[in-house]
């Protein structure tokens, strides 16, 4: 997938380190450039480093700085691209707390391919 010319890219944010091969490894599959943080911290440093990505998959627990830390520093700095955020739990006071705190969509773990066709979707509206 590719915009203006270049390939989507994609920040994947989570603490467990399978969950964050095996995303990158299905977004890589759609096309995207992605990279990979351990945690809120780190996401919130690679944007502070200058680094811009077209959507971020935000967990919800990491260690460090959570999801929704994480998710309202970045608005709070300007960040107005996609965050999708990604939990373990159902519906619940946390995770409302998660969305209000700036996602464009929450989605339970783990994500597979129909979501991310899914996200794409309301990526490709949000960049056209």
């Amino acid at each position: 997938m590719k915009k203006g010319g270049r390939k989507i890219s994609a920040l994947v944010v989570d603490d467990d380190r399978v969950i964050r091969v095996v995303e990158e490894k299905l977004l890589v599959r759609f096309g995207l450039e992605t990279k990979v943080a351990k945690n809120g911290k780190e996401a919130l440093d690679l944007f502070v480093a200058g680094n811009t990505f077209d959507f971020v998959v935000m967990d919800m627990e990491m260690p460090v700085m959570d999801g929704p830390e994480a998710t309202r520093a970045l608005r709070a700095r300007g960040v107005d691209c996609m965050i999708v955020g990604v939990t373990s739990r159902g519906d619940g006071p946390e995770k409302a707390e998660f969305e209000a705190a700036g996602l464009n969509c929450c989605w339970e773990k783990p994500l597979n391919a129909q979501i991310v066709g899914t996200i794409l979707d309301k990526l490709a509206k949000k960049l056209s």
